[in-house]
């Protein structure tokens, strides 16, 4: 009776060892099949691979209007014709800054009240009925717009009206209104000038608030205002050079203005062939406008951007196009030693998140280490046992 139960113990024994062999190799198998994100080789291909086609993840637009009243109804949609596109090119409303007076919708001579056209033809309603305007009417100002841009807001400025860009970020602004050599008015109340520009980038740069920057400016002597950028990763073009004037396209006569400025006319133009699969560059872009269509000369500034302008995709800037890559490689998953098994946060239902499988793996190897231990012990114990019988 007494061998039955030893040879009973020692099946046991031998069936815990057994298990925990088991579970130590599945948990071995199975941690090769998920990347360590902690792995300095993994790392440094993720790096590689951010690095091709714009080394970007994510998309802003700081999109302004310097002007109000009336009469400048056609800068308010100027700028909320790329409002449109920037939005229809898969930039959320969350990575967009829209100042603008707005009051133009609203204004008593406007027949088709709360609405802005894109063209004579009304065919398009600019303000729509999803527009979110961040910053409207006095909040307009060069101020605020400097805050934008370096990210030194009041605590109580919401997020909505921040710009929260990083390293990562492709940043588009675009800027409409009355200017002049090297300055463009706000409001008719102030002006910013182009070292006020340089030197908010630079900000910017010096912060890691971009990856690389493109500026459109459509108002007088627009070119004059990229003439003092020194900061890196930076592209710009004007719709007119210095001493010229810039134009708007066409009248309205039921309305009785001037509707759009030729260099947003032409350039939403072209965007409206542009998707989000499209492979065209910013220099079909920039080389799309001639002088019979701006009446103006154009040009663009590229000196201190990194790469051949023919090689950026305008979605790159204007929508929410980042590279993906799908991969079949593994990675081997390295188990954390410092992580806390006990009172682990609870995981929502239904979300099978990253953290869920590395905790799952690692309780699965902390479960065959402990039984392969306690099947060691007790066949040590046993050992002993025996040989205490036998003298």
């Amino acid at each position: 009776m007494k061998g039955n139960k030893r040879s009973l113990t020692v099946w046991i024994c031998a069936m815990l060892m057994v298990l925990s062999m088991l579970l130590t190799l599945c948990n071995a198998h199975n941690q090769a099949v998920f990347k360590n994100v902690g792995n300095e080789g993994v790392e440094s291909e993720a790096d590689t691979f951010f690095r091709k086609g714009g080394n970007h993840t994510n998309n802003w637009a700081v999109l302004v209007s310097t002007s109000r009243f009336w009469f400048n109804y056609r800068h308010s949609s100027n700028v909320l014709g790329f409002y449109r596109t920037v939005k229809r090119l898969g930039i959320p409303d969350s990575n967009i800054i829209l100042m603008i007076a707005d009051d133009a919708s609203c204004d008593a001579r406007n027949i088709y009240p709360g609405v802005i056209w894109d063209s004579s033809s009304h065919e398009i309603n600019l303000y729509g009925d999803d527009i979110e305007v961040d910053y409207r009417g006095y909040e307009v100002t060069v101020e605020n717009f400097i805050r934008v841009l370096t990210g030194r807001h009041d605590d109580s400025v919401p997020n909505s009206k921040r710009l929260l860009s990083d390293e990562r970020s492709n940043v588009f602004v675009y800027m409409t209104g009355h200017g002049g050599n090297e300055f463009l008015k706000f409001q008719d109340a102030e002006e910013i000038t182009s070292l006020d520009l340089a030197d908010a980038f630079q900000q910017m740069y010096t912060k890691n608030r971009y990856n690389e920057l493109l500026c459109i400016f459509d108002t007088c002597q627009a070119n004059t205002l990229y003439s003092q950028f020194y900061s890196p990763n930076i592209l710009a073009l004007g719709s007119s050079r210095k001493d010229y004037n810039s134009y708007s396209h066409h009248y309205d006569r039921e309305l009785g203005t001037h509707i759009i400025d030729r260099l947003s006319y032409y350039s939403l133009n072209f965007l409206d062939g542009v998707d989000i699969s499209s492979d065209a560059t910013i220099q079909d872009l920039f080389t799309s406008f001639d002088y019979d269509k701006l009446h103006s000369h154009h040009d663009w500034r590229d000196d201190l951007f990194g790469r051949p302008i023919d090689e950026v995709y305008i979605t790159e800037f204007l929508g929410s196009v980042t590279p993906v890559e799908v991969t079949s490689s593994q990675y081997k998953l390295e188990p954390n030693p410092e992580r806390k098994v006990l009172n682990k946060p609870k995981h929502q239902s239904g979300k099978f998140e990253k953290e869920q499988i590395e905790d799952y793996f690692y309780d699965i190897q902390l479960s065959g280490t402990h039984l392969y231990y306690f099947g060691a012990v007790f066949l040590v114990l046993l050992v002993l046992d025996f040989i205490t019988s036998k003298i």
